[in-house]
């Protein structure tokens, strides 16, 4: 932000979200296994920011902005509350899950047979004194398809865990908030952005630059306006991009 900031770009109030969880991102959205984030977002912490910063409240001075699972969540929201929110950046955002998730599956898969089951895998997660992602499928199952009738972790996998073979009814809970697929249903709410940025590097570890470029595809179909910026580069440490969409989304809501 301050290099956004010393190229020119004007001051905002920049709020960071905490929204993981024990076993890795909330995705920013509402769960019953993982807890109500995106009402959270949106019902308290907008109105706490508002009520206790000097801040100019309203849509049209409030942007959403994220890498990662955290540019999947600055669109999602973006998308389903656009009374919130008149700009959007989105670095390496999560999208085309065919292409970013289910290549993770298999290792998973490999870890949950080792472990004996999903439940003993992610018990002996939790005893872990240093944890990793290798339980990002199961996080992203607690976000995509919680189940309250299946404790003790409340999720559905989108996937038979003997073979791998997709699960078409819970993929498909997967797949209805895929960015790519939310854009035409969601296409005023993004017609009304003031900006729409996007980028990611074209060697991207989980292939989100080929979800990135659908997506831009599908911005265009929809006569929507946007930016796309494809870089040479990977998933990783790529935080000097972020003065790219700061600089845009702060003129936006100055």
């Amino acid at each position: 932000m301050d290099r956004a900031i010393a190229d020119g770009a004007p001051e905002a109030i920049l709020v960071m979200i905490d929204a993981f969880t024990r076993f890795g991102g909330s995705l920013y959205l509402n769960s019953f296994a993982n807890g109500r984030y995106e009402d959270y977002i949106v019902d308290e912490l907008i109105p706490y920011i508002d009520g206790t910063y000097r801040t100019r409240p309203g849509r049209e001075h409030r942007a959403i902005d994220g890498k990662s699972s955290g540019g999947f969540g600055a669109l999602a929201l973006a998308m389903r509350h656009p009374a919130c929110f008149c700009a959007v950046g989105s670095h390496s955002g999560d999208m085309h899950f065919e292409a970013a998730y289910r290549p993770l599956f298999w290792e998973f898969l490999n870890q949950v047979h080792r472990a004996g089951s999903v439940d003993r895998f992610l018990d002996n997660y939790l005893a872990l004194p240093k944890r990793y992602d290798g339980a990002y499928i199961a996080a992203l199952a607690m976000c995509f398809s919680p189940n309250p009738d299946r404790p003790p972790y409340y999720f559905d996998l989108p996937m038979d865990i003997v073979t791998g073979e997709l699960l078409p009814e819970v993929w498909a809970r997967w797949t209805a908030l895929d960015p790519v697929t939310m854009a035409e249903p969601c296409a005023d709410a993004l017609r009304s952005m003031r900006v729409i940025y996007l980028d990611c590097g074209n060697r991207d570890q989980y292939y989100l630059h080929f979800g990135a470029r659908l997506l831009s595809r599908r911005l265009t179909h929809l006569g929507i306006a946007h930016e796309y910026h494809e870089y040479d580069d990977d998933h990783l440490y790529v935080n000097y991009r972020y003065p790219e969409s700061l600089r845009r989304i702060a003129a936006a809501i100055a």
